[in-house]
């Protein structure tokens, strides 16, 4: 049977299961928010305790936090940091929309384990309270702006980023490899002009490094931090070089240069760098749709499909359908581009409601915005390695659907004329030929000049 303490907030007494080191408050929010079974990631939590840690050596150096209690409550954060406590973050992302409720989960969780560390007694709020040591010169509202911006700073430099570049080289490497096979081009689904199989992938080598680029603009407005603003944003009841010393904290532990917000009310107000960075996410995922898209119908068949390329048996393919393989990392990483895309728009109507002094949407706002991190960096490193440094071009196959190709009369139509050029093409297809061999009868071209115009490495440029 779970035992018990009574612990008590401004509201009245609570009771806390005995060996938890959250208090009343967060009791209380979930008991209140039995929504889903979704909780804030441990980026966010590490992020909380970073701000904690770095919030009692401010008020340390600043005289307003006893030394010795300043230093018990970093080491109860240093252990949120390191994921020691992950288990005591028990409130739901469905709650007060500020985060309150998860700001009160940290700041009892610090506190009762650094009573816990001087001998005390949970629950007991001494020597060291929630609010009056933890929670001092800060408040829920630049708290958790301020975490928000510093796990997804966090994440993207240190984990989408670098995968992103990873795929992109990858992409890159093989547009090197395969810059001698050429294959037909294809617009609206149909037959193109030739072009290089390498081409191709440099151009899905591109878009990655655009996006890479996209996101590394948003870098700097999430290295501006909310914190001093406290409530509304004018600072009361904190020291004012609190904010510039948290700051330079967060920059030591963490080794991304963070700095306050030229506008608090603004960091307080609205979630607008958060929108900006979840729109970067949203357009490298629909990057990444049209390369896995692309990937996967370039390996179709493999007999009766395009074919142009050969995807790596990852897996068998099918229960009923002995030898299938079928595309599942290309798979995989759409529905991981669908469910970014989703995130995004969470994102997007989260920024919008910042009503007056407050935006009150920034749990929800934090879940989708880390999730979107994480799911695209792991999605670029299984994709990578499970699939695109595996590819192998079908040299055969390209040629066979080169020669095949009626577009392969477009080089024609410089030297014999459009309409000439389209009559040849036309019978091509009606008799099943190639425009080649119906050329040789009808254009009026010599086998050399033919062979000039039909010369698909030519036809796809430098």
């Amino acid at each position: 049977m779970t035992e018990f303490r009574i612990e008590s907030d401004s509201l009245g007494n609570m009771k806390v299961p005995a060996n938890c080191y959250y208090g009343a408050q967060t009791q209380r929010a979930v008991e209140n928010f039995p929504i889903s079974d979704l909780r804030f990631p441990r980026r966010f939590i590490r992020a909380l305790g970073l701000i904690k840690e770095s919030a009692a050596r401010a008020n340390v150096e600043l005289g307003l936090l006893d030394e010795g209690l300043g230093q018990t409550v970093c080491k109860a954060a240093a252990e949120v940091i390191d994921g020691k406590l992950d288990d005591q973050f028990v409130v739901d992302i469905f709650q007060t929309g500020s985060g309150t409720s998860t700001n009160m989960n940290t700041n009892e969780v610090i506190a009762n384990r650094a009573i816990e560390i001087t001998g005390g007694v949970i629950g007991s709020k001494s020597p060291i309270h929630p609010n009056d040591h933890v929670n001092y010169g800060q408040s829920s509202n630049d708290v958790i702006p301020t975490a928000i911006h510093v796990a997804a700073a966090d994440a993207l430099t240190n984990d989408l980023l670098p995968a992103l570049t990873r795929l992109r080289d990858s992409l890159a490497q093989k547009a090197q490899d395969f810059d001698h096979v050429l294959k037909i081009g294809r617009t609206h689904l149909q037959d193109a002009v030739p072009i290089r199989l390498g081409q191709e992938f440099q151009g899905y080598a591109a878009q990655l490094t655009a996006g890479i680029q996209r996101i590394e603009y948003t870098l700097p407005h999430l290295q501006e931090l909310a914190i001093g603003g406290t409530a509304v944003g004018t600072g009361l009841n904190t020291h004012p070089e609190f904010a510039d010393k948290v700051c330079a904290f967060l920059s030591e532990r963490t080794g991304i240069t963070f700095s306050g917000a030229p506008s608090r009310f603004e960091a307080l107000a609205a979630r607008d760098a958060a929108v900006a960075a979840s729109g970067a996410m949203r357009t490298v995922a629909v990057s990444l749709t049209k390369i896995a898209n692309d990937i996967r119908w370039l390996g179709s068949g493999p007999r009766c499909g395009i074919g142009e390329i050969l995807l790596a048996a990852v897996q068998p393919g099918s229960s009923i359908m002995p030898g299938k393989v079928n595309p599942v990392m290309s798979e995989s990483m759409l529905m991981i581009c669908a469910q970014v895309m989703g995130n995004d728009l969470t994102v997007a109507w989260g920024g919008a409601a910042g009503n007056f002094e407050l935006n009150v949407m920034k749990p929800v706002i934090a879940h989708n915005l880390l999730e979107s991190s994480r799911l695209l960096a792991n999605g670029c490193d299984a994709f990578r390695t499970r699939c695109v440094d595996l590819l192998v071009a079908n040299e055969e196959r390209c040629n066979e659907l080169i020669e095949s190709s009626l577009a392969m009369c477009t080089a024609l139509a410089p030297i014999i004329g459009y309409d000439d050029a389209a009559a040849i093409a036309k019978e091509a297809y009606k008799n099943g030929r190639t425009v080649r061999e119906v050329a040789r009868e009808k254009s009026g071209l010599s086998e050399e000049q033919l062979n000039d115009a039909l010369d698909a490495r030519r036809q796809t440029g430098k």
